[in-house]
């Protein structure tokens, strides 16, 4: 079948299982370099129209890194749905209340906002603390 294009089936497709200790690591770097794994973009047979992404596990979320004066001046918004219902976050405090959610938003912010967004981040668990938890998922 000489210069016929294959397709990808999703009988064909093998999902891995990734573990990755963001302890000291960089945010934004770390996040990009996840949505690339959970779109499956390292894989030679890619497709744009299947989910042939890995599973990605992180642990030590708590200890993310941000550059600059990002800790206290990145904010992070939410809308109850009530008037006067915005709220305003700082990074910091975020990081303090729920230490996987700037990982989770910033990923989900890098993937493209398709109908596969949402099964891509069902692949994706983060964890704040050590490894102990992350054995049993995937």
């Amino acid at each position: 079948m000489k210069g016929q294009t294959l397709t990808v089936k999703k009988g064909d497709l093998k999902r891995n299982r990734r573990l990755l200790d963001v302890s000291g690591m960089t945010l934004g770097r770390v996040s990009s370099e996840i949505a690339q794994v959970l779109m499956g973009k390292h894989k030679v047979n890619f497709s744009k129209n299947i989910n042939c992404g890995d599973r990605v596990v992180v642990v030590n979320a708590g200890k993310i890194k941000v550059s600059g004066k990002k800790f206290k001046d990145k904010k992070y918004y939410r809308v109850s749905g009530y008037m006067g219902g915005l709220k305003e976050e700082s990074f910091g405090s975020l990081q303090g209340r729920r230490p996987a959610e700037a990982i989770r938003r910033a990923v989900g912010g890098m993937l493209p906002a398709n109908k596969l967004r949402k099964e891509r981040m069902s692949n994706l668990y983060i964890y704040a603390g050590k490894e102990e938890n992350a054995k049993k998922e995937g």
